[in-house]
């Protein structure tokens, strides 16, 4: 269907999209919102941006009864901001309706929840952690819940809660329908959905946008200068309209964001021991555009939506390489540009080798009186040395001292191989 008003939705959904201002479903609600409705469990694999989140929404939403008071869907995202997001569009949605949900994530009172979970709601979102929790201390009636939605499956995995799914969905109806949205589908993963997951229709739409679609990448040595010194002259060579600064721990992200702010630098911070309280504030203040930089884990480059992003900069080169793409990933975004800049010192140059092997283009770059210029690559100088060496040892293989020698027979040795020197430069140029 082309348009939204080919579907036969209740008043308050058409009402909803009609405020949302979306015309037409995207290519992913296209295909998911039929399967939902007819109640076929599927995979979906999509990238950011294409509409994901309503291709569930929306169709869970036709099927609630309100007249019920049993839960009936069970929505879970690896992190409380990404649960809050799609908490936040579906309460928009739901708003003067008699449609109940409930946001359950963690960073908050636990017994608490339980207390304000007086009665079921129809529909539930919330991280793996808390659902399961609830579940297990009777407070949420998980056995009357048919549809569960895992969004960012594999980033779930990665970091460690299908234990926790496992835990509540093994409590849920036999013919239970399963909706699994994740970026990439880990071999891991596999073995959990082919337990609830009985022949699902696959849907996968496009390919993830190109690694080099409106991006610059800037490699930027660190040499001996210290690390902090050197992001803060790379910050006086940029004018980003919201850059990220991505380190490796949170200890490392607010130690920098510490010495940011005592540089006279207003920096933002996203990690994991923030409070949900401080968390939630931060990101207001993200998105009311009240820091020009963040620095954050790689927990922000995963699920989080941070508008408007023009650079990403690694001040450290993440642990696990796939997370690079992750991080460069939240700018270039809609069709605009970005700009990845990463700081390097010659112990992590097997890091940037197989970075590079992952189709990064790397330029090498420095930032010099605020302006940048290209300098030669790093591999450059080995290239050298090594061909210099070369022909050296081939030169010195043909031209031998002479068993008897004559005065000066040094000097037209070292004539005589410098002339073959020149000859084999020659050859090596014009190859």
């Amino acid at each position: 269907m082309s348009k939204f008003t080919d579907y036969n939705f209740k008043p308050f959904i058409r009402e909803a999209i009609d405020k949302l201002g979306f015309t037409g479903p995207t290519p992913i609600q296209k295909e998911i919102i039929p399967l939902i409705l007819k109640g076929t469990s599927a995979i979906g694999q999509a990238h950011t941006g294409t509409g994901k989140s309503h291709s569930f929404l929306i169709p869970i939403l036709e099927r609630t009864n309100a007249s019920l008071k049993d839960l009936q869907a069970v929505v879970v995202a690896p992190t409380r901001e990404l649960a809050t997001q799609l908490y936040n569009e579906l309460t928009k949605m739901t708003e003067g309706t008699e449609i109940r949900s409930t946001l359950l994530i963690g960073g908050t009172d636990k017994e608490r929840s339980v207390d304000r979970l007086k009665s079921n709601p129809h529909i539930v979102v919330g991280t793996p952690g808390r659902i399961s929790y609830m579940a297990e201390k009777g407070a949420l009636g998980i056995h009357t819940a048919k549809i569960l939605v895992i969004d960012e499956a594999d980033l779930a995995f990665d970091m460690g809660f299908i234990e926790d799914i496992d835990k509540f969905a093994s409590k849920m109806p036999t013919n239970l329908e399963m909706y699994v949205f994740s970026a990439t589908i880990p071999e891991n993963l596999k073995p959990f959905l082919t337990k609830y997951m009985e022949s699902p229709a696959h849907v996968q739409i496009g390919k993830s946008k190109s690694l080099t679609e409106g991006m610059h990448y800037s490699l930027v040595p660190v040499r001996g200068m210290d690390r902090q010194k050197k992001l803060l002259q790379v910050m006086g060579g940029i004018s980003p309209y919201l850059a990220i600064i991505f380190t490796n721990t949170r200890q490392n992200a607010d130690n920098l964001a510490n010495f940011l702010a005592e540089s006279g630098i207003k920096t933002g911070r996203i990690h994991g021991d923030l409070t949900s309280r401080e968390r939630t504030r931060m990101m207001k203040r993200i998105r009311d555009l009240d820091f020009q930089f963040i620095v954050a884990t790689d927990l922000a480059a995963r699920g989080i939506d941070i508008p408007g992003v023009s650079h990403v900069i690694n001040y450290e080169l993440p642990d696990e390489l796939e997370f690079f793409i992750h991080r460069v990933g939240r700018t270039a975004r809609a069709g605009l540009e970005g700009n990845a800049i990463t700081l390097y010192d010659p112990s992590e140059e097997d890091k940037v080798i197989r970075i590079e092997q992952m189709g990064i283009p790397f330029v090498h770059e420095e930032v010099k009186d605020g302006a940048w210029v290209e300098v030669k690559e790093r591999h450059s100088r080995k290239i050298r040395v090594k061909t210099v060496d070369d022909i050296d040892r081939k030169v010195a293989s043909f031209v031998r001292k002479p068993a008897k020698v004559k005065p000066g027979y040094k000097k037209k040795m070292t004539q005589k191989m410098e002339e073959m020197k020149k000859r084999e430069r020659r050859i090596k140029r014009k190859k």
